[in-house]
């Protein structure tokens, strides 16, 4: 369920008539507000990850806003398949910026699959011009795969001492505080109907599928948890053809399926390298 909504997240990007900076506005700040109305429910206290790691949270909010806006820019531009797949290719950035964060050496198999993932990459681009509005999908939807990987990395040391639904709440939080003064830069022309998807996006989409992927988590292997998050841009694939009529070139599957097929290959070699 929460990959289902993970995958329906990028079709508000089409949805919403709305920069991408206030579709994220919208949707950090809806999802902070519910993610905080889960935590004092809890009653999970906030004062050791604030006290520890203030700073990087503060970094990291700023990274996720950046992301989110790369992602629906990407969509915006081109189409969600582009956006989804060319996001896909973050397991790839992971393995080569892991040696960054930690002390371990870079292992030669992922780096074929992430040399792999970034073939099926180039096989998505139709032409390299920047007047291609693929092209301008795929270089948005790269952005997007790195800035989510380097979040990554820092998730999963914070995730061993705090609560992943107080670090959710953090990022978010200060993703609103950055992406604020857009009120003032950008015309916001806001409907009832925007805003509803807007609320959507924030707390189901966001929020509540994030709640779904932890509570998840807890009964089965990191591992299995994500392979199975590796087919969020099959569902917003599907969900594209569906909702929005959609239907993706040819080179776009053929390029995805060898993302999807290294992706996955990384996670599987991860999580047996890794104990579980």
């Amino acid at each position: 369920m929460a990959t289902l909504l993970f995958g329906l997240a990028g079709l508000f990007g089409k949805w919403i008539p709305l920069s991408p900076f206030l579709i994220v506005l919208g949707r950090v700040f809806f999802a902070s507000l519910t993610l905080g109305l889960l935590l004092w429910a809890t009653k999970q206290s906030l004062r050791p990850i604030c006290r520890r790691n203030g700073a990087l949270l503060v970094l990291l909010g700023a990274i996720l806003a950046g992301h989110w806006v790369a992602f629906f820019r990407s969509i915006q531009v081109s189409s969600v398949a582009v956006g989804l797949l060319s996001y896909a290719s973050f397991p790839a950035f992971t393995v080569l910026l892991e040696p960054l964060f930690s002390r371990e050496r870079l292992d030669r198999r992922n780096l074929f699959f992430a040399a792999l993932c970034l073939v099926g990459v180039f096989l998505i681009i139709p032409r390299f011009d920047l007047g291609d509005r693929v092209y301008q999908g795929v270089l948005w939807g790269l952005v997007s795969g790195l800035s989510f990987a380097v979040l990554t990395l820092f998730n999963r040391r914070l995730a061993q001492d705090h609560s992943s639904l107080a670090i959710a709440f953090f990022e978010d939080l200060f993703a609103t505080i950055f992406l604020l003064p857009c009120l003032i830069a950008l015309p916001l022309r806001l409907s009832s109907n925007d805003l509803v998807l807007l609320i959507v996006l924030g707390v189901l989409c966001t929020a509540v599928s994030h709640s779904l992927f932890i509570q998840g988590m807890q009964r089965v292997r990191a591992q299995t948890a994500s392979i199975i998050s590796s087919l969020e841009p099959v569902y917003g694939i599907v969900f594209a053809l569906i909702l929005l009529g959609e239907v993706p070139a040819v080179r776009t599957l053929v390029g995805g399926a060898i993302i999807l097929t290294a992706a996955l290959f990384v996670t599987l070699t991860e999580g047996a390298r890794r104990p579980a």
